[in-house]
């Protein structure tokens, strides 16, 4: 695999643009469900992983649509990054109008908002740890409307279509993701 994909380089690039902990949190989050993806579809956990990484490194530096992700996909095909990868990176956000081809795009799509929200189901627990939150709690928290309220349920419903997966599978998947990178991103 190419030196773009180490993930001391990767971290690099992702901690050159995001700055703030709450969204390199984000970013770990994501890469832990993505890793996890691609095992269980036998993707390349590498790949998959620093497309969780870097799918919203630009987002602290151009939070604005369409700047988000169109200037992050700029910089990535300046450092190389396949026209593949950075596809991978737009179908995220929809109105890029990039299709989300395969398996690792659909997968993206469905954990991007998943991972933040089970992060915010965390942060309401007693002791704050991941891996005391229950796929039934996400359910009932996903229902309340002001509880994580940027959060897009029906981006998360759309991301469980897309794969063909009953949505509490999706959400049982990036639960397991994040317990083993729970430390990681304080919780």
């Amino acid at each position: 695999m190419s030196d773009l994909f180490q993930r001391s380089a990767v971290l690099e690039l992702l901690h050159q643009y995001t700055k703030t902990e709450g969204l390199r949190r984000h970013a770990y989050a994501v890469e832990a469900a993505m890793r996890a993806a691609a095992e269980r579809t036998g993707g390349d956990p590498e790949y998959w992983g620093t497309v969780g990484l870097l799918h919203d490194f630009d987002y602290e530096m151009y939070p604005e649509a369409p700047d988000h992700p169109l200037k992050g996909a700029e910089i990535l095909r300046e450092r190389g990054y396949d026209d593949k990868f950075v596809r991978t990176i737009l179908s995220h956000a929809p109105y890029t109008g990039v299709l989300r081809e395969d398996d690792c795009a659909r997968w993206l799509f469905a954990v991007d908002e998943l991972c933040g929200f089970c992060m915010a189901c965390a942060m309401v627990q007693p002791d704050k740890k991941i891996a005391q939150v229950k796929v039934k709690s996400v359910r009932k928290k996903l229902k309340k409307k002001d509880f994580a309220a940027k959060v897009s349920r029906e981006d998360i419903d759309e991301g469980a279509a897309d794969l063909g997966i009953e949505r509490d599978e999706v959400i049982a998947h990036v639960l397991a993701a994040l317990v083993p990178v729970g430390d990681d991103l304080g919780l």
